[in-house]
């Protein structure tokens, strides 16, 4: 049977590559939006995905779980803003969201089981 080997720096996390992708995949979608969104939407959406692969980041480092704990809270807060801001630019006629709500979610669905993880540890 497959047996995980632990983390040894945030890379190693499936839950921060997959966010990772997505803030690449984030600033490709954005490239392409009105230069009349620099500061406004594109600033945002960008921000927000940079959070979500960010705090994983950081929280990896925490040593207690509650830290832990909080620094994932935080990246589920970035990962329902950038719902929100995918919602929007494709209400906005920015181009299709399709592709980046489907890797939103996986992260989503990651960092969810990572948090259990986390409050299952010891």
């Amino acid at each position: 049977m497959f047996e995980r080997q632990p983390a040894k720096t945030f890379r190693d996390l499936l839950v921060w590559q997959r966010a990772h992708a997505f803030v690449l995949a984030v600033y490709k979608a954005t490239a392409r939006f009105p230069g009349r969104e620099i500061y406004g939407l594109t600033s945002q959406m960008r921000r927000a995905a940079i959070s979500i692969a960010a705090n994983i980041a950081e929280g990896f480092a925490k040593r207690g779980k509650a830290d832990k704990a909080r620094f994932m809270n935080i990246a589920e807060g970035s990962l329902e803003e950038s719902r929100y801001y995918l919602i929007l630019s494709q209400d906005l006629g920015y181009g299709s969201t399709g592709e980046l709500m489907e890797l939103l979610n996986e992260v989503g669905r990651l960092l969810k089981g990572y948090s259990r993880a986390i409050a299952a540890s010891v």
